[in-house]
């Protein structure tokens, strides 16, 4: 998810803002309150004439949207019943409802809150902890380790294959996909090891087949729970297709005019896909269904 440019990110409260006005996006077990709007769920706004119907807890000043103050939260305990017209619902369930723009700043909110949460106690002397550097972090007053909120790097590629008959993309489903879509293939980074290396072991060990020509596309935040995607493009290079048990469900050469089910838009899976596509097949309708809103 990408933040919005008419998004500032900050970690302390603008000089002369009012505390009373922004946007909330507050947690409980790691899903968001929202409220229903006239064009459905939307971020509830607090300003100087309404206030949050719900106690919040563990806030954070997280930045500004259109100079309007966005703040991380968690609800300071479980309700027993919401106020009307709010719910909770996991991230992942609002793509396509929510406003992108609002999702990506959620996806901010939820790793912040996420990394206060786990590291309320230190690693190294289980001491309390406490927040550090405007609250980007956390430190240990007892034996001074300090702690930043952890970003995973992972790698994408999507393997593309020209032959007589047209273009191919290397497209697999995932064992761990919430949902039937086959996409690029992803894997993290290990100790020691650099990004293209990562690029080529994974394809690897995923679908046992060689690539060559790694280029770059582009990286994406992705908050489940706190990567960070780098996309490349590969031509192949020799193998057969051997599915990785336990990680890869099924994997295929497909033809731009029988593609699979594919990722949703607001990925940068689904901007790699079209990147391919598109750059032999312009009118392909993939491309108008996975366009982002401008």
């Amino acid at each position: 998810m990408y933040l919005p440019t008419r998004f500032a990110p900050l970690w302390r409260l603008p000089p002369g803002a009012p505390p009373a006005d922004g946007y909330w996006f507050c947690f409980e077990a790691g899903k968001l309150l929202v409220v229903d709007g006239s064009h459905g769920p939307e971020i509830p706004r607090q300003s100087a004439g309404y206030a949050l119907p719900l106690p919040t807890a563990s806030t954070y000043c997280i930045g500004t949207l259109d100079d309007v103050v966005c703040w991380a939260g968690t609800l300071e305990q479980e309700p027993a019943q919401l106020p009307a017209g709010f719910s909770l619902q996991p991230l992942r369930s609002l793509f396509g409802t929510l406003p992108e723009d609002h999702l990506a700043i959620a996806g901010r909110a939820l790793q912040i809150v996420e990394f206060h949460r786990t590291h309320r106690y230190c690693g190294a002397c289980a001491s309390a902890t406490e927040a550090h550097d405007d609250q980007r972090g956390r430190r240990c007053p007892s034996c001074a380790t300090v702690m930043y909120p952890r970003i995973a790097p992972a790698m994408m590629v999507l393997v593309k294959r020209d032959t007589p008959e047209g273009r191919k993309l290397l497209l697999a489903r995932g064992a761990r996909f919430p949902g039937a879509f086959y996409s690029a293939l992803a894997g993290f980074v290990e100790p020691s090891e650099s990004i293209e290396d990562c690029v080529r072991r994974e394809t690897r060990e995923e679908v046992g087949i060689r690539i060559r020509d790694l280029r770059y596309f582009g990286s994406q935040s992705w908050p489940f729970p706190h990567s960070l995607m780098i996309a490349f493009v590969a031509d192949y290079d020799g193998g057969e297709i051997v599915c990785e048990p336990g990680e890869i469900l099924d994997a295929g050469w497909f033809p731009l005019d029988r593609l699979p089910t594919l990722p949703l838009p607001i990925s940068i899976a689904r901007r790699l896909i079209n990147q391919v596509i598109a750059e032999v097949a312009p009118e392909h309708p993939a491309l108008e269904a996975g366009k982002r809103p401008g």
